[in-house]
């Protein structure tokens, strides 16, 4: 740690006869202290492929396999839960929404299931096994990205809240608000708790922050941007979209992360 030593500010003044006088100051500029958060820096580690036909919205890994929830955008009935083979990309298991639904994030718990919808107010409960429905919840707002702590799901709406529920009731326990450097930080999408701390998609960025769940506060950030150019080449058509889905395999301590409609998903290490 460097120390700044500030030089001792004198003056003197000297008075003559004919009232004149001459002064003399040495000014100094205090360092600029930046209050951006970290840089996040990661690696490539493996690249597979991914459908193009998912609107990635949840992402999660379960059994060496992911779980995946998608959307609709024009609500043809594309929404879907379903398990999908890493080395392939292709669907293991899966079932369809209602047309009438927009697939949102999802999170597992306690043998469960649990995935949001976009504009129609409710959270579907399924068992991790037979994906058989179990129950469902309405709430107010939207519902965007969805993660938990062991013992309480979190969600939020594509604000800048993070909403702490009850698995059993739904109701909300708490509510915390993201910030960082500028402020409150909104457009929270797609989530995924790590050893303590969450890491979010904002969308329309290329970035994924790391937060500190208790105060909200944006404690890291990786930038992404340029992923697509690098990686896909012409893959890329007018359909591939945002950067969105966060999954974490805790046995080989590694993340994987895609978009909506992207070609291909990433194994990264932070």
């Amino acid at each position: 740690m460097k120390k700044i030593l500030l030089p001792f500010l004198s003056v003197v003044v000297l008075t003559a006869c004919n009232g004149n006088s001459n002064s003399q100051s040495t000014e100094t500029t205090a360092p600029v202290v930046s209050n951006e958060p970290p840089t996040l820096n990661y690696t490539v580690t493996n690249i597979y492929p991914h459908q193009t036909s998912a609107f990635t919205e949840g992402l999660e890994w379960h059994d060496s396999k992911l779980l995946e929830s998608t959307g609709s955008p024009d609500y043809s009935g594309s929404s879907k839960l379903a398990y999908v083979d890493l080395k392939t990309g292709n669907d293991i298991k899966k079932i369809y929404l209602d047309k009438k639904y927009f697939g949102e994030g999802c999170t597992l718990l306690n043998g469960k299931i649990y995935q949001l919808t976009y504009k129609e107010k409710k959270c579907f409960v399924y068992d991790a096994k037979t994906f058989a429905k179990l129950k469902e919840f309405d709430y107010d707002g939207e519902g965007w990205g969805m993660t938990n702590n062991g013992k309480q799901l979190i969600m939020n709406n594509g604000g800048d809240k993070l909403y702490f529920r009850d698995p059993e009731t739904f109701v909300v326990k708490n509510i915390v608000s993201v910030t960082d450097n500028n402020g409150p930080l909104d457009s929270i999408n797609e989530m995924e708790l790590v050893d303590g701390v969450i890491y979010a998609n904002v969308w329309l960025k290329d970035i994924i922050v790391k937060i500190n769940p208790e105060t909200g506060k944006v404690i890291g950030k990786a930038d992404f941007s340029g992923m697509k150019e690098q990686y896909f080449g012409d893959q890329i058509t007018q359909n591939t979209d945002v950067l969105n889905g966060i999954a974490y395999d805790s046995t080989a301590k590694r993340f994987f992360i895609t978009g909506k409609n992207w070609p291909k998903l990433f194994e990264v290490k932070f």
